[in-house]
């Protein structure tokens, strides 16, 4: 129904239509005109506001593209912290919450290599695969989000609450639920399907044949998304279900770059909408990533000698072209050294770069070194 309309006062200035426009039956009409629904509604507008929470209806700017193309997306969404990460790539990175020493350091490992390429880590903040996931995302400038099954003043799991405060400093949490729900086993799937449908693509790390999960997985390939697992030990039943999805045709992951390499017409299309940097005169100096202490990055490497300007593709942009620049094949160059050379932001060179890879023009190396191919 609101795809019918410019904005919600519209739709609501609209509703004795609603019937004619077979939009709703007639009783319910009805009923909403009769208003029962105001009191509740402005005082969950009040408590949201109350905490500082920000709300993004489905007519807003922020609102993320790739939700509205689920089949049931959400009215609304109550968000703490970098709103502008809903316009990042994503992956979402979801497991056992009763998982091995193998699925944690797998999926941290994945986590902060997707989050050093730029994308953003997207899980459920619950214990286990989803805290790992969470701490592995922050590490890197691709940062992460949940999604919570519980309104955003409610703070679940409380061993978690390190990973939810740092992940409101430097990163999101959403919630489609109102302040003071509580987490219920059923708002469970409601989240889930918004933790693949903000995703290209959802990495299931550890998972039983019966763990939740799976609902992530099967609502992301109704979504249209790209499913993935995380091989483990057989026999081992906290892998059983990531097996059974592999049997089922889900791509079976080793690395962040199995990843990347399947989805990089979706990255491609994505990053090649972000808006172009502003010229180097012109940016403000350029902030440092936040990277969580247990993993350090590298010093920068010194500027590398200019590649040839013959030697460049004639149809790239001047902001890939500028950096194809700082780079040789001989020499590798720290992505550091690039943002400060050029002045941008440290995310728009990470998007640009990523571009670049995918088009087969830059490698990255180990500890985020780049040279030319």
């Amino acid at each position: 129904m609101l795809s019918g309309y410019e904005s919600a006062y519209d739709a609501v200035s609209d509703a004795r239509h609603w019937s004619g426009r077979k939009l709703l039956p007639k009783n319910r009409v009805e009923v909403f005109l009769a208003e029962p629904w105001r009191p509740g509604a402005e005082a969950e507008y009040r408590a949201a506001r109350s905490f500082g929470a920000r709300i993004i209806t489905w007519f807003d700017p922020k609102y993320p593209q790739r939700l509205r193309e689920i089949p049931d997306p959400p009215a609304l969404l109550y968000v703490l912290g970098d709103v502008s990460l809903l316009r990042n790539p994503s992956v979402a990175v979801v497991g056992a919450r009763g998982c091995t020493l193998l699925g944690l350091q797998s999926v941290e490992r994945i986590s902060s290599e997707l989050s050093r390429f730029g994308i953003t880590v997207v899980s459920g903040l619950a214990a286990g695969i989803d805290r790992q996931a969470h701490m592995a995302g922050l590490s890197g400038i691709g940062s992460s989000i949940a999604v919570l099954g519980a309104g955003l003043d409610v703070h679940y799991p409380p061993e978690n609450e390190d990973v939810r405060q740092a992940l409101e400093l430097r990163g999101l949490v959403v919630s489609e639920f109102g302040p003071g729900t509580r987490p219920e086993a059923r708002n469970f799937p409601y989240r889930n399907r918004i933790i693949s449908g903000l995703s290209l693509g959802v990495l299931v790390g550890e998972a039983a044949a019966r763990s939740g999960s799976l609902i992530t997985a099967r609502l992301a390939t109704e979504q249209g998304r790209e499913v993935f697992a995380l091989p483990g030990p057989l026999g081992q039943p906290t892998f059983a279900g990531c097996h059974r999805l592999i049997k089922q045709g889900a791509a079976l992951v080793e690395s962040a770059e199995d990843i990347v390499r399947t989805l990089r017409y979706q990255f491609s299309a994505e990053l090649a909408s972000v808006p172009k940097a502003l010229p180097v005169q012109a940016q403000p100096a350029p902030a440092q990533p936040v990277a969580l202490t247990a993993y350090p990055r590298p010093p920068a490497a010194p500027p590398a000698v200019p590649a040839q300007a013959k030697a460049l593709p004639a149809n790239l942009t001047d902001e890939e072209r500028a950096l194809l620049t700082g780079l040789t094949q001989e020499g590798k160059v720290h992505i550091d050294a690039l943002i400060q050379a050029l002045g941008w932001e440290s995310h728009m060179v990470s998007r640009r770069l990523l571009v670049l890879e995918m088009q087969g023009l830059v490698r990255q190396w180990p500890g985020m070194y780049y040279s030319l191919t």
